[in-house]
């Protein structure tokens, strides 16, 4: 195909992405009184468990309406999922070998079940840190939270959560592709460690050492399984190919060259 024919392609591929999220959206307007009220649950769990007034506040009179917007923007970009997705994958493929396709219908199905499962770890820590820093308003105040705020403050902790769930993913196809050794993240184990610990440390405001262990716990495990895989696709590649794998050999050792 031509440039000018493949943009023709992107452009019916995006009008049909939009015209899907733009339906969803709509339908998305209709539930988006449930989507909020599962939102607005975190803050009354940590009402009930601190005792701190905590409502929700609208600064000004298009807030409701705007936050209403996005929600219903947000639930329709999850309704219409299948759609864009589609429409992605159909205008890459033709352009990947019948090898590259099954690598990343492969990352899609790896990645997409561990996003998923960070978010709801991350769903399920959200009470948690509400409870944690509604404890530090004073006895008698209340706490007033601005609506587009708290909306914010939700959308990145399950965005961050989740990514860290697919980072390990994202190393296995890195060395697939050739750019990452396994040897390389097994030497660097302590950094990957540390960097879990920290990460989790971060994305988890709590005094207990409970949800921190949990999330860290399991990005330790996810990253152990890929450098697992890691090192087995290596091994593999070193069979195939004539060429001695020249990574196990030490720095300070002279290869039989």
């Amino acid at each position: 195909m031509a440039l000018r024919e493949h943009l023709r392609e992107l452009r019916s591929r995006l009008f049909k992405c939009a015209i899907a999220v733009v339906v969803c959206g709509i339908a998305g307007w209709f539930l988006s009184d449930w989507f909020y009220e599962a939102l607005l649950r975190p803050i009354v769990a940590s009402q009930e468990a601190n005792g701190v007034p905590t409502t929700i506040n609208f600064a000004d009179p298009l807030s409701a309406f705007n936050q209403r917007v996005q929600i219903s923007i947000i639930i329709g970009l999850i309704l219409a999922s299948p759609v864009w997705l589609y429409q992605l994958w159909a205008f890459i493929t033709p352009g990947l070998t019948r090898k590259e396709r099954r690598y990343s219908i492969g990352f899609v199905a790896a990645a997409l079940p561990l996003f998923l499962a960070g978010g709801t770890l991350a769903w399920w820590v959200l009470p948690k840190a509400m409870e944690f820093l509604n404890s530090f308003v004073p006895e008698g105040g209340s706490n007033f939270i601005t609506a587009n705020v708290y909306f914010a403050f939700v959308i990145r902790i399950v965005l961050a959560f989740g990514i860290a769930f697919v980072v390990p993913v994202v190393l296995v196809a890195l060395n697939m592709v050739g750019l990452l050794k396994g040897r390389t993240l097994l030497r660097h184990w302590r950094i990957t460690v540390f960097t879990c610990f920290l990460f989790a440390a971060i994305a988890t405001p709590t005094p207990e050492a409970t949800s921190m262990c949990i999330l860290a716990g399991s990005m330790c495990l996810l990253f152990g399984i890929a450098i697992a895989i890691c090192l087995l696709l290596d091994r593999r590649r070193a069979r195939n190919q004539d060429e001695p794998d020249y990574e196990s050999i030490p720095d300070d050792e002279a290869s039989s060259l």
